[in-house]
């Protein structure tokens, strides 16, 4: 089989730190959980100040969904790091794509860009 790129695509977006900060985990779990797997939350929560980690994987949900232009749950879309990189998981559509993205923070402000390429298998 060989895998051939159908067709690239990107998606881009910037979050303001301080509207997780203003939503304490603590006293706002429920809406962590509908955005966040456990191992996301597992992750920011590792660090003193989870808030850009939140932001900055917030972000990346959002430009991986406009990178394949479809409206996957953000809690099915699922964010991790291999090596330092943010990699993406979409629960139940792993083969469909392929994603080159990542994510920064500063400050005020946590932005990530996600580069989506579709993939399709033909057989020789």
């Amino acid at each position: 089989m060989i895998k051939l790129i159908e067709e690239k695509e990107i998606g881009i977006d910037i979050v303001e730190i301080e509207r997780f900060r203003k939503k304490k985990f603590i006293e706002n779990e429920s809406f962590y959980k509908k955005i966040f797997t456990d191992l996301e939350i597992q992750y920011c929560r590792k660090f003193s100040d989870p808030y850009p980690h939140f932001a900055g994987k917030f972000a990346l949900k959002e430009a991986v969904q406009k990178s394949i232009a479809h409206n996957t749950l953000f809690n099915k879309i699922e964010t991790f790091h291999t090596n330092s990189r943010p990699k993406i998981k979409i629960k139940n559509q792993e083969k469909k794509y392929d994603f080159i993205t990542s994510i920064s923070h500063e400050k005020k402000y946590a932005i990530a860009i996600a580069i989506s390429k579709k993939l399709d298998s033909h057989s020789r």
